[in-house]
């Protein structure tokens, strides 16, 4: 009985129709099939080509066709951050990020400016951050960290941390594979990148006084207009 039944299904799944021919032939038989015998297998099969849309439609349809820009969704508003802004940054995060709504995880104008409560926000979170300052220029910098802030005696973070600033047009500054002064944080200082004694981005442990300089860890410029710059604003953005 079961020896039938491996039969019978052997049989259903065996084509009914089977066709062996060279390597020579098959390639001569794709020749053959030409444009026109392929706009009469669409028609057949009911598809219609991007091509046909466009000459129906207009040049505009080939817009709504496109994949839609990925749109973060913000828990809350970013006080820092105009929409087009976040689309950039969205852009160019972390995959693993994608599809989890922005947690505003710390922000100084509701935790204050205090590098002690920055951390003590850090705490139970596990995604990438992101660090979104804006001085007193009224320009908009800051660092994807690839793990939440902390205390530590050295460097830590991977490759996914990176630098950006919109000043004056949107940039982003990955790691350029130097070294890997990716993060280091104490209760006097934060700091991304490094190399010749210089950090990509710092700030004080007030939250107050900040400084860029081009490094070799992301290869950057200077983010801010001003090597030495004044925090106005700080948001720290999680993914969850």
């Amino acid at each position: 009985m079961f020896s039938q039944r491996v039969k019978e299904e052997e049989k259903r799944l065996t084509p009914k129709y089977t066709c062996v021919v060279s390597l020579t032939e098959y390639h001569r038989r794709i020749d053959a099939l030409n444009s026109e015998d392929l706009r009469s297998l669409c028609k057949r099969l009911q598809i219609t080509t991007k091509e046909e849309v466009n000459s129906k439609h207009g040049t505009s349809i080939k817009t709504e066709l496109e994949p839609e820009t990925f749109k973060p969704n913000l828990r809350e508003p970013s006080d820092l951050l105009e929409a087009d802004q976040i689309e950039k940054l969205a852009k160019n995060l972390p995959p693993r990020t994608i599809g989890y709504p922005w947690t505003l995880a710390f922000g100084t104008s509701k935790h204050g400016m205090s590098i002690k409560t920055l951390y003590r926000a850090m705490q139970g979170q596990d995604t990438p951050v992101l660090m979104v300052i804006k001085d007193s220029d009224g320009q908009v910098f800051g660092a994807l960290a690839s793990e939440p802030f902390k205390i530590s005696d050295g460097f830590y973070g991977t490759g996914e941390t990176f630098l950006f600033t919109f000043n004056p047009e949107f940039e982003v500054y990955r790691w350029t594979g130097d070294n890997m002064f990716f993060i280091k944080g104490d209760m006097d200082s934060l700091a991304f990148g490094g190399g010749s004694g210089e950090f990509g981005l710092w700030l004080d442990g007030d939250l107050y006084h900040g400084r860029s300089h081009s490094c070799k860890t992301f290869g950057n410029p200077m983010l801010s207009k001003k090597e030495d710059f004044y925090v106005q604003d700080i948001e720290i953005w999680a993914f969850e």
